[in-house]
């Protein structure tokens, strides 16, 4: 019942490493095609660089180095799939595909999260919409209908906070130019840790002011 993969963030206090799960149940349904743009979103650059930089931000009250916002979270998770073009990865076309049906997957995913929540939508329609318009196995489609049920909102948070970061993004490279460096920009978006999106773009704007004083 679980998806397809996960992350599960570590413990400074215990000593604990975190762990990306990738799920094995009905192997055979789970293309490889997939996975770079997976372990890309739920390892590094994704969860896993984002949880542990939470982490070690020790001048952070802990509810600042723990909480969860879902769309900083999960768009910086969307985010992180693209960083695999600039990273030069998706080398081999499979992988290109892959890529490219999970930016498919999460615009179906729009479709039936808003049309279960708020259109009326039953599960079996839901469940058909994603047979219909993804490449995706039976077993998947019905665990992420499954959840996107107990959690209104979910899937549209998702792309609502990846394109902010990337408007955020164009944005800082317009106004900065060649002042403009990714690695500050990232920075800039993960150092305090999990923030709403109207901070998010606080934060970027003050930065970018600074840099061109600077």
């Amino acid at each position: 019942s679980q998806t397809t993969a996960y992350y599960q963030e570590g413990s400074l206090q215990a000593g604990r490493p975190g762990y990306y799960f990738v799920n094995t149940y009905a192997l055979n349904t789970r293309p490889r095609w997939e996975m770079e743009a997976l372990t890309l979103h739920e390892a590094v650059p994704g969860h896993h660089f984002q949880f542990a930089r939470g982490l070690e931000l020790p001048e952070m009250p802990m509810f600042r180095r723990t909480a969860y916002f879902v769309a900083y979270g999960e768009g910086w998770g969307l985010y992180a799939e693209q960083l695999g073009y600039d990273m030069g990865l998706y080398s081999d076309p499979y992988d290109r595909m892959g890529q490219l049906t999970y930016e498919m997957w999460r615009a179906v995913r729009l479709v039936v999260d808003t049309g279960m929540h708020a259109k009326g939508w039953s599960r079996q329609q839901a469940v058909d919409y994603m047979m219909n318009n993804t490449g995706w196995a039976a077993v998947d489609i019905e665990n992420d209908i499954n959840r996107y049920i107990s959690w209104p909102g979910q899937a549209n948070s998702y792309m609502l906070g990846m394109l902010e970061i990337r408007r955020l993004r164009n944005l800082a490279e317009t106004e900065l130019g060649e002042q403009f460096d990714i690695r500050d920009f990232h920075d800039r978006i993960l150092e305090n840790g999990s923030m709403t999106l109207p901070m998010t773009e606080k934060a970027v704007l003050a930065w970018i002011e600074k840099t061109k004083q600077e």
